[in-house]
Order: structure tokens, then C-alpha cells, then sequence
């Protein structure tokens, strides 16, 4: 007999959490959603047709899969605590996939303990890949928690993942994602700094680019951020610079923990701190190159 389908809650309606809800809808999912903010969910759940709940403990009461996407550690802790929290609306038999970008202490001592004495399980799942992966199913899962638990987790995931790699215990895949974040804000300094000497010195930006895209230093990252590099003013944010910043004080919080160096790191957020500051905070990442040509 075939497992039955697995009812999902998503909670975090913004730009991931909004496109995973859709994804699982579009592929047939029982999906229910949340946001602090209801209008960001009611429209989720018109174009989708996903169910909403009042609360974080009636969006994890109504799911056997609990999908987490939010902002930071604050945003994080404050949905699963409370009477109104994620926690108390959880059953035994419930995953809860933590996908946010969160310090890995976080997802190693403080989320964990709130879920487990519910008799549910904890993973801590965050991903790479923006957008137009999650439209795809191409996102990368990386993940820490009880191989079990992922195993429960699985075919949900596998309507959102090209790839799923299990870390390790708690904290492993926050660990991961740091480090993945690390190398690909150096990508987005490095490719936004490429690109405006090559304009600087007189070639077209669209020509720069295609050479790139074809050079040792093409990426994955170079393709799917191309519209954002080329025509920034014309392109949707897809991860705002602000977040960028709140992920490398995770990056050096991380490297200082461990004693780690990280001087592209302490590099790069200098820079994305300054574009901030010129008023670029809720621009796409890419915008270090506009900031960069001024």
C-alpha cells in the first residue's frame, strides 16, 4: 500500500515561502499556509488556491509536513513560541523542515528542544537556489537531523529539490548553507566588480557578460542571475541586499565561533553595508555592481 499524501504547512509567505506553497499546490499537495502579515498569505492563497491559517498553531496542526521560510533568527523564534506558536500545534507524527538561514546555534539548541517535547521531529533544511528553482523543483536542500526524519520529510521535498544532502545532526545544514552563502556572496562581489571594469573600459555590458558566462568563472549563478546583472532596473528582486547583510554577520559569527578566516566575508560586508547605506537595502544582491558604478 502506497504512503499516504502528506498535508503541508508553509509558513513564510514571502518570496520563497510564497513560491514553495505554489509548487506544492501546482504538483497536488494539501497545502495550508501562514503569515504574520495575512494579505501576503490571502494572496498566496488565491493564486493558488492553498488554504489559510489564523496562527502558526493551526497551520502546524492541520499538516504532517511543516515547511518554515523566514527572515531571521528573531522572526524564526517568535513563530514557534507562544501559545499561538508553531510548537504547540504540533503532533507526534509531524517533520518540521526548517528552511530559513538561521545562526546554527539556533537550529542546533534552541528550535530543536521546542519541537522534540511535542514528540515531533526537527530538521534543519535551508536551501540554495532562489525563485525560479523553486518554480523548477531545482532547489538544494542541506540538512541536518535524524535520517529518519528526512526520510518522513522526503516526498514532500522531492516536489521542491533537484538535490538532497544530509549533513549530519542538528545545525549541520545551517552550517552548510553559511558556508555556501560565504563562497557565493565572494561570486556576486567579484562578478559585480568584473562587470563594471569591463563597462568602465569601454565594452558592452551584455558582451562582458556573455564572456563570463562562458569562462572558467561561469557558474549556475551567472545564468540565473543574468536579467538582475544586465538590466537591474527592469528585473524583480530575487534576494535583497539587506538579507545579504544579515547573512554574513551569520558568516563571521560562524568563523569566529569556530576560528575560522574569513576575510572575503569581512570584505564583502563592507561593501553590501555601504550600498545599504547609499539606499540600496531592498535591492536585488546584484545591485553591489549599481552601487559599484556610481
Amino acid at each position: 500500500m502506497s504512503e499516504p499524501a502528506k498535508r503541508v504547512a508553509v509558513i513564510g509567505m514571502g518570496r520563497m515561502g510564497g513560491a514553495m506553497a505554489v509548487r506544492l499546490r501546482d504538483n497536488g499537495t494539501e497545502v495550508v499556509v501562514y503569515n504574520r502579515t495575512r494579505p501576503k498569505a490571502e494572496r498566496i492563497a488565491d493564486r493558488s488556491g492553498a488554504a489559510v491559517a489564523d496562527s502558526a498553531r493551526e497551520a502546524a496542526d492541520r499538516a504532517d509536513v511543516v515547511l518554515v521560510s523566514l527572515s531571521d533568527d528573531t522572526a524564526v523564534l517568535d513563530t514557534y513560541r507562544g501559545a499561538d506558536g508553531l510548537a504547540v500545534g504540533l503532533r507526534s507524527d509531524t517533520v518540521v523542515v526548517e528552511t530559513s538561514t538561521i545562526d546554527p546555534e539556533t537550529a542546533r539548541t534552541h528550535l530543536p528542544p521546542l519541537v522534540e517535547e511535542r514528540g515531533a521531529a526537527f530538521l534543519d533544511a535551508p536551501v540554495s537556489g532562489s525563485v525560479p528553482a523553486v518554480e523548477q523543483g531545482g532547489l538544494t536542500f542541506m540538512v541536518g537531523g535524524a535520517a529518519e526524519s528526512l526520510r518522513r520529510a522526503q516526498p514532500v521535498l522531492d516536489h521542491l529539490a533537484g538535490r538532497v544532502f544530509h549533513m549530519g545532526e542538528h545545525g549541520a545544514g545551517a552550517v552548510m548553507k553559511l558556508a555556501v552563502n560565504a563562497a557565493l556572496y565572494g561570486l556576486n562581489q567579484a562578478l559585480s566588480e568584473a562587470l563594471v571594469l569591463a563597462e568602465r573600459a569601454g565594452l558592452p555590458r551584455d558582451a562582458a557578460y556573455d564572456v563570463f558566462a562562458a569562462s572558467a568563472v561561469g557558474a549556475p549563478f551567472l545564468n540565473y542571475k543574468r536579467a538582475a546583472f544586465e538590466h537591474p532596473e527592469e528585473t524583480p528582486v530575487a534576494f535583497g541586499l539587506d538579507l545579504v547583510a544579515k547573512d554574513l554577520d551569520l558568516i563571521q559569527r560562524l568563523a569566529a565561533r569556530v576560528g575560522a578566516t574569513v576575510r572575503q566575508a569581512e570584505a564583502n560586508d563592507r561593501v553590501a553595508r555601504e550600498a545599504i547605506a547609499a539606499g540600496l537595502g531592498d535591492r536585488d544582491m546584484s545591485a553591489i555592481a549599481a552601487y559599484l558604478r556610481r
